[in-house]
């Protein structure tokens, strides 16, 4: 009788050994989710940052364009560059 209670004593402790390890990698793949979404959302925010600034300097461009064909073709060619920048994006 005390060989069965030895036995089961051993296979219950196991099995709490195996539920631990199981709950400890529960608890290191969560870690893991939350550090791969926060990951995530700091690679979108960079890409609308980036996008945003792109938008800037084409706009900056554009008006640079804009001004310098004021500033040098004058008359005819002024309206002309002015009528191209507002159509095209």
């Amino acid at each position: 009788m005390t060989d069965e209670l030895m036995i089961a004593e051993k296979l219950s402790h196991a099995i709490d050994l195996l539920r631990f390890e199981l709950q400890a990698l529960r608890t290191q793949l969560e870690y893991a989710n939350q550090l791969t979404a926060n990951r995530l959302d700091n690679l979108e925010t960079s890409r609308r940052d980036h996008e945003a600034r792109l938008r800037q300097v084409q706009d900056a461009a554009i008006q640079f364009k804009l001004l310098a064909g004021l500033a040098t073709g004058g008359g005819l060619l002024s309206v002309i560059a002015l009528l191209k920048a507002l159509i095209t994006p």
